[in-house]
């Protein structure tokens, strides 16, 4: 039996698909599960450089999967959104870029993983949305908290409250997608930023990512405090000399990770 979410490399690059078109990658306990390893398997290894996330067929990922969840009672329903937070923070807390290549249908579990997604690229065919209260139910994996912190708590209470979608160029204009593409062109437009950000230093842009992440919710003084440890620091490592030296010498550099 195929993996639910497949794991390729491109270079420095890894290539997740969301491999359950037949049920438009709806995201069940095995996927979470999948997910969840993969994200462990990368933080691990020292030549990935940035993730592109994406989806089999003409969705990104449907929703978390209804028939499971019909099934549950509290207890379960508790475990299941617990597992989904586990996985999508052990995405978001990956030392490098990822980029969620939205390609189509990225709804309730679908939008809020690709929020747990450093940014968003998006096919001009996507469409986002949380349809959770249409169901009798209310986001679970992190939908009233990662989205509203990407565009503005009043545009995730519309989408939360009234479970309507919107399409990919309604997301880009409220912050939520960076970019749209031509469908044909946006994987292939999610891997070449891949490639650009591997050839950049990696000790630097995990430190980058680093404070921007902690200095979101921290008083700004905090937040100044740690970008100047920070900037201090990579004055201690091999990469910093190389990218200076490399500048310099007019030619490219060839960063270690170091």
């Amino acid at each position: 039996m195929s993996e639910p979410v497949r794991l390729e490399r491109r270079g420095p690059v890894a290539l997740l698909t969301l491999a359950r078109p037949e049920v438009l990658n709806a995201l069940d306990r095995a996927t979470l599960e999948c997910l969840l390893g993969h994200a462990r398997s990368m933080a691990a290894a020292h030549d990935v450089r940035a993730v592109v996330l994406t989806g089999d067929g003409r969705a990104f990922a449907a929703g978390a999967d209804i028939a499971e969840m019909r099934g549950m009672d509290p207890e379960a329903g508790l475990a299941f959104s617990e597992l989904g937070h586990r996985a999508l923070a052990a995405l978001e807390a990956l030392p490098f870029p990822t980029i969620a290549a939205v390609n189509g249908f990225a709804l309730g579990g679908g939008c809020e993983l690709a929020c747990a997604c450093d940014w968003i690229y998006a096919s001009a065919r996507a469409r986002f949305g949380q349809p959770e209260v249409g169901l009798g139910l209310v986001p679970g994996f992190g939908g009233t908290s990662r989205l509203p912190r990407r565009v503005g708590v009043a545009w995730a209470k519309e989408l939360v409250t009234t479970g309507e979608p919107i399409d990919a160029e309604t997301a880009q204009r409220i912050g939520l997608v960076n970019r749209v593409f031509p469908p044909d062109e946006l994987l292939n437009a999610a891997l070449r930023v891949g490639e650009g950000i591997a050839r950049k230093g990696p000790r630097a842009i995990a430190l980058a990512k680093r404070i921007l992440e902690g200095g979101q919710d921290a008083d700004i003084r905090v937040a100044h405090a740690l970008e100047q440890s920070a900037f201090g620091f990579v004055f201690s490592t091999a990469d910093r000399a190389e990218g200076m030296d490399a500048f310099l010498e007019k030619r490219a550099p060839k960063f270690k990770g170091e």
